[in-house]
């Protein structure tokens, strides 16, 4: 079975946030400015991805990053609402390239690709030796 066989270009998805202090750089860093920071907007383009497959996967499969290659063009001050856009440009034997962006009402604060693979969790965590609490067991 192809894991991808019902992925195809031109699927998209959004994931909407408003900027809280906990996302901002200044947050992870003392001293720094309390803006939107890169890593966070990069957790949401990736997140934005992963929404866009996650329905066309074979059940318990998901899709986790491999690559980032991402432009933060502007400063989002906390309170703003930031947009992650995603959209399946090419999908190939093993992964899956989207194009990613970021808005701040009308203007764009990043952009780039993004690639993902497609695993199936439990092989996946059986390789790399996952456990998981006693309680989620349950």
């Amino acid at each position: 079975m192809n894991r991808l066989e019902q992925v195809t270009a031109g699927m998209t998805a959004e994931k909407l946030v408003t900027v809280t202090p906990e996302m901002t750089v200044g947050h992870a860093v003392p001293g720094m400015p309390e803006v939107y920071g890169t890593p966070t907007m990069i957790l949401h383009m990736e997140m934005a991805a992963g929404s866009a497959v996650q329905p066309f996967l074979p059940k318990g499969h998901v899709s986790v990053g491999m690559m980032v290659n991402i432009r933060h063009l502007a400063a989002t001050p906390v309170g703003r609402t930031v947009r992650a856009i995603a959209r399946v440009v090419a999908v190939e034997a093993r992964s899956i390239l989207f194009e990613v962006e970021a808005w701040d009402g009308d203007r764009k604060i990043g952009d780039g690709t993004h690639r993902r693979g497609v695993v199936d969790v439990a092989e996946f965590e059986r390789r790399f030796g996952v456990t998981r609490p006693v309680a989620e067991m349950a």
